[in-house]
């Protein structure tokens, strides 16, 4: 889907600059760097903001109940399960400590902690939360991408408004895994493959089901009726 580029292409930068960062420096080096400058107010934005991926993003994902579009909570509730299943296996296949355990072998290394977050030491590999804001975040980017490309005749502004927030959505979505690292409750590897989970599953689950969960087969071609009816007219 052509609408969706924009989304996918600066993903796929995104992912080639992370692979960088931890190809070229050691792991406790590379958390550190990506911690050594903390505020009052970074901290209390990331210690709320990653709060989102735990609840109030199905809460928002259960709003289009109330316009008729369950189909839409359906297709996010499938991707977040299969998502979350892929998580789970590999979380305990790999058993990665968190970066605070790491950091109590290195007494001397002051380990940047945002007050008020309870920390957790087990299952750090992949993150959770960071699957999550993407599961999010690529399903509405799938389907404004799609409504998008509906239609075959675009303004200049609504193309430049639709890709404007397509990168809204990516960077949302990124400040929600970076904030992971940021409160040292995962390493980098563990957000990026969380990202990866993230971005990947609604991408198949679309591809694969989008005429079975959201019926956008119908939805095609009552739109296709509609334009016909409006050229005769």
């Amino acid at each position: 889907m052509k609408a969706l580029s924009v989304y996918s292409i600066t993903f796929l930068i995104l992912m080639l600059f992370v692979f960088g960062l931890l190809l070229v420096y050691p792991k406790l080096e590379l958390h550190l760097l990506l911690n050594s400058y903390h505020t009052s107010i970074q901290d209390i934005f990331f210690k709320y903001y990653s709060m989102l991926a735990e609840w109030p993003l199905y809460l928002l994902a259960l709003l289009p109940i109330f316009w008729k579009k369950k189909e839409l909570t359906i297709f996010f509730a499938l991707c977040e399960l299969s998502g979350g299943a892929v998580l789970q296996i590999l979380k305990h296949t790999f058993s990665f400590d968190r970066p605070i355990c790491a950091f109590e072998d290195y007494q001397q290394t002051v380990l940047p902690l945002v007050q008020g977050v309870d920390m957790h030491h087990g299952n750090s590999f992949p993150s959770g939360h960071a699957s999550t804001f993407f599961v999010f975040c690529t399903c509405c980017a799938l389907f404004l991408a799609y409504r998008y490309s509906k239609h075959k005749h675009h303004s200049r502004q609504e193309w430049l408004l639709l890709n404007l927030t397509l990168l809204a959505l990516l960077i949302l979505a990124a400040l929600g895994a970076y904030s992971r690292v940021y409160l040292s409750q995962h390493w980098l590897s563990d957000v990026c493959m969380g990202s990866i989970i993230g971005f990947v599953t609604p991408c198949l689950m679309f591809y694969f089901g989008k005429n079975k969960i959201l019926k956008l087969d119908k939805l095609k071609s009552s739109t296709q009726l509609e334009t016909q009816k409006d050229e005769t007219k």
